[in-house]
């Protein structure tokens, strides 16, 4: 595949991230999980999930609306380096916070490791 279409790839990519966050209020019961932290870290833990929600969204349209930007000037490869780092780096936080003891959060890993390279390789190639 050439730039462009991983450009692509990883805006989907992100766009999926965007979709999983914004349901997490029904995946992991939070009406009911959150109930029991007080008011300021269950209105903190929600914040904080929308803003990611917004960043992947963002991401997400800088790739796919600056094609040509993201490939070829110094700012969008910077800007893909620094994507594909923030997906490392979630990796790297799921064997921290969760360890190797479950195949769906294994599963993750490798979905974080992937977005790591999605986003490198328009830089590489």
């Amino acid at each position: 595949m050439d730039a462009n279409s991983w450009l692509v790839t990883c805006a989907v990519y992100d766009l999926g991230f965007a979709v999983f966050h914004l349901l997490f209020w029904k995946i992991f019961r939070w009406k009911e999980d959150l109930a029991s932290l007080n008011h300021v870290n269950r209105a903190v833990m929600q914040i904080l999930n929308l803003r990611l929600t917004y960043v992947f969204v963002v991401m997400a349209f800088v790739l796919a609306a600056f094609q040509v930007e993201m490939s070829t000037t110094r700012l969008g490869q910077g800007l893909l380096i620094a994507f594909s780092v923030f997906w490392f780096m979630r990796a790297i936080e799921q064997v921290i916070f969760f360890g190797f003891k479950n195949r769906i959060s294994n599963a993750l890993l490798v979905v974080f490791l992937l977005g790591g390279v999605f986003h490198l390789l328009p830089v590489i190639l």
